[in-house]
């Protein structure tokens, strides 16, 4: 199995989020991190945002920030959203099922079981799993010392970085 690109850049910003839970970041603080592109992570926090995960405000002094408590947030949950109902292979599709073994292929009711089996040890395991080694984590994103508000403080009362500071 091969996960998505979208599915990696979530599972980045759904592990940078719990990090630095304790305020807010923005996706321009995110690309840098871990050097991709702001676009594709939009893209990415938009569905995050869709799906309940993640919360943005708006603004100056904005950003995001998770919606739950990483121990709520279970990965196999994440991996199923991100990557969608495509099917694995062709067979696993009513409506593009063109293989002429198909009604005799036992490989569909392998490939079933090994994702079942995939899902239910993922779904072991939460965001505060995949996170727990903040400080090693943090030391590697590059994360700066957080501002002195907090996610639920008003954006206008904010502390505003140094926004001459590369690694912000």
């Amino acid at each position: 199995m091969h996960l998505s690109t979208f599915t990696d850049y979530t599972l980045r910003v759904l592990m940078y989020l719990t990090v630095a839970r304790d305020r807010l970041t923005t996706i321009a603080e995110l690309a840098n991190a871990y050097g991709v592109s702001q676009n594709h992570l939009m893209k990415v926090v938009h569905q995050l945002s869709r799906s309940g995960l993640v919360e943005s405000v708006r603004g100056k002094g904005g950003g995001i920030k998770l919606a739950r408590q990483p121990d709520q947030i279970r990965l196999g949950s994440v991996i199923r959203a991100s990557e969608g109902d495509t099917p694995i292979v062709e067979c696993f599709s009513a409506e593009k099922n063109g293989c002429r073994i198909a009604p005799a292929c036992r490989l569909n009711r392998i490939l079933d079981q090994a994702f079942d089996g995939l899902f239910q040890a993922l779904d072991a395991y939460t965001l505060a799993d995949l996170a727990g080694n903040d400080q090693e984590l943090t030391a590697l994103m590059r994360l700066s010392t957080p501002p002195s508000r907090t996610p639920y403080e008003s954006p206008g009362k904010a502390a505003h970085p140094d926004r001459s500071d590369p690694t912000r």
